[in-house]
């Protein structure tokens, strides 16, 4: 036990240094977690960590669905939808179905249910991974969005034809008819158990007397309460979890009413999500000589070959795939001819930023190590082995050249968006408006009866007297405890109003949901300066 424990602590320490070095010499963690995995591997003495299969994947996969489900732009996500669901759906099927049938031509013994098992593994481009490497590079709202709502989604569909994959090589028997229609329904029943069960973790936050420590807590359980349950009945648990984290986000302006609340959840999750998004990439490093060692016949050389070959296979199937759906539905349909031209540079950097990651090392290491009792599952080090050469492959070479790229073509904004700080003014002109016409209409007796309300309201319209008049306030009320508290629940008053502001901007879709979320993180800490933190 205690082996173990110092193992796991000492994995997590490796994990800080490693991404403290990687922002030392300014390169995408997830790139240089990758590299040094592989570095990690060939150190002689380094345990080899071997873990259950089916609890890796149950441990990575829903919060990580979970919280890209979280931070995903409803707005932005139904207004692309089209594009998304192509690349999502279309591009998840149509690279499964040429790795399927490429390696069971290219690799000896490769049977055609195991080509559609690797290929549902390395189908989906990591959302984390694309977004950390264009991170502080100028690209365009629409890339991101893009990119960020296709991993939500294709995560789910991969999963499906991996889940699939996965029964017909433990059974043998395969039906597309059959398939097709177990699909639909065990997708469709996993968004309703996400559904139901998202309205009953929305019913505990609203309606029972929770703190921020709960709160937060409450959230970390929900994925896995979502997956499993959806799993029970033999649904999908990806599609609970991202429907489930849809609604959640959707409603977390009505559940999460405090500021400290947000705060606290906050840093919980970007802590968990941190954590795992490093964690699993280390893992694969520890468990690669055990994998090289377990290829049996094929050779190292063989299955660095094999993994090369699939690795370019996804890259093409990728950007052939990219440049039909984004200019044939604007030749078919006038209403999609509304929107500025995608030209080519924008298809060309969502296409080269298809890296895959950590939902693709998740899922291959949640192969089953034994079909039965006496039966070893085929090819199973093969297959997690091409696997990290085709996330080697995408991550270090596409990620290193993407910012080349961008930097050439000189990619500039698609559609006509407001810079952020005009933004940011349009939604504090609204808020302080707001605020304004409440003081007048529910608190006018306070305005001329309490200095630090009096106050308030003259800051909202002269930005220069803010902080001095504040401050001076404060100072001439300091013993007046009743005027401070009264101030204080007036202030919480028009912070609650201005939320439900918010989120009436955010469904007449003026501002983008980013800078809408800034301004609501703006006023939690706002709030913060009068509640004070409080965790428990």
């Amino acid at each position: 036990m205690h082996e173990h424990l110092l193992l796991i602590l000492g994995l997590l320490l490796l994990v800080m240094l490693l991404v403290m070095l990687a922002q030392r010499i300014k390169i995408a963690y997830p790139i240089f977690l990758v590299l040094a995995g592989l570095g990690i591997s060939f150190i002689p003495g380094v345990p080899i960590l071997k873990l259950d299969p089916e609890i890796i994947f149950l441990i990575f996969l829903p919060p990580l669905l979970y919280e890209a489900a979280w931070y995903t732009s409803w707005n932005d996500f139904w207004k692309w939808k089209r594009t998304i669901s192509l690349m999502a759906f279309g591009l998840v099927f149509l690279t499964s179905i040429v790795v399927a049938f490429a390696s069971q031509s290219l690799i000896p013994g490769f049977t055609l249910a195991l080509g559609f098992l690797l290929g549902g593994i390395v189908s989906p481009p990591d959302a984390v991974a694309a977004t950390t490497v264009l991170k502080g590079l100028k690209v365009p709202k629409r890339t991101l969005a893009m990119l960020e709502g296709e991993s939500l989604i294709n995560d789910a569909s991969s999963l499906i034809v991996f889940r699939f994959a996965l029964v017909a090589v433990t059974t043998g028997a395969f039906s597309v008819q059959e398939a097709t229609g177990q699909f639909f329904l065990v997708a469709g029943m996993g968004i309703v158990v996400g559904i139901v069960g998202a309205h009953i973790f929305y019913a505990i936050h609203r309606f029972l007397p929770t703190t921020p420590a709960i709160d937060a807590a409450l959230t970390v359980t929900t994925p896995y309460i979502l997956f499993l349950s959806a799993e029970h009945f033999h649904f999908s648990g990806v599609m609970a979890v991202v429907s489930g984290g849809l609604f959640m986000s959707f409603r977390s302006h009505e559940i999460f009413k405090t500021g400290t609340t947000r705060i606290n959840m906050t840093g919980v999750w970007n802590t968990l999500i941190f954590v795992m998004n490093a964690l699993v990439f280390v893992l694969i490093g520890l468990e690669l000589p055990e994998i090289i060692n377990g290829l049996g016949e094929t050779s190292l050389m063989e299955g660095i070959k094999y993994g090369l070959i699939i690795s370019l296979i996804v890259i093409v199937v990728r950007l052939l795939w990219i440049y039909p759906v984004a200019h044939i539905p604007r030749w078919l349909s006038k209403k999609v001819r509304r929107d500025p031209s995608p030209g080519w540079k924008n298809p060309l950097i969502i296409g080269w930023a298809g890296m895959r990651g950590v939902v693709s090392l998740a899922t291959a290491l949640s192969i089953p190590v034994m079909m039965n009792d006496q039966i070893e599952f085929p090819m199973r080090n093969l297959i997690i082995f091409i696997t990290f050469i085709v996330i080697f492959v995408t991550l270090v070479f596409q990620g290193l050249t993407l910012p080349l790229i961008i930097k050439l073509t000189k990619i500039g904004e698609i559609d006509d968006i407001l810079p952020s700080h005009e933004q940011q003014a349009g939604i504090q002109i609204r808020l302080d408006s707001l605020a304004v016409e409440r003081l007048n209409e529910k608190y006018e007796k306070s305005v001329t009866s309490n200095s630090l309300v009096e106050n308030f309201k003259d800051s909202l319209q002269n930005d220069i007297k803010l902080h001095k008049g504040h401050l001076s306030s404060l100072e001439m009320c300091s013993n007046r405890q009743n005027d401070l508290k009264e101030y204080h629940q007036i202030m919480l008053d028009i912070f609650a109003m201005q939320r439900k502001e918010l989120f009436t901007m955010k469904r007449e879709k003026v501002f983008s949901d980013d800078e809408i979320r800034k301004a609501e993180s703006q006023l939690d800490l706002n709030e913060l300066k009068i509640t004070g933190t409080k965790h428990f």
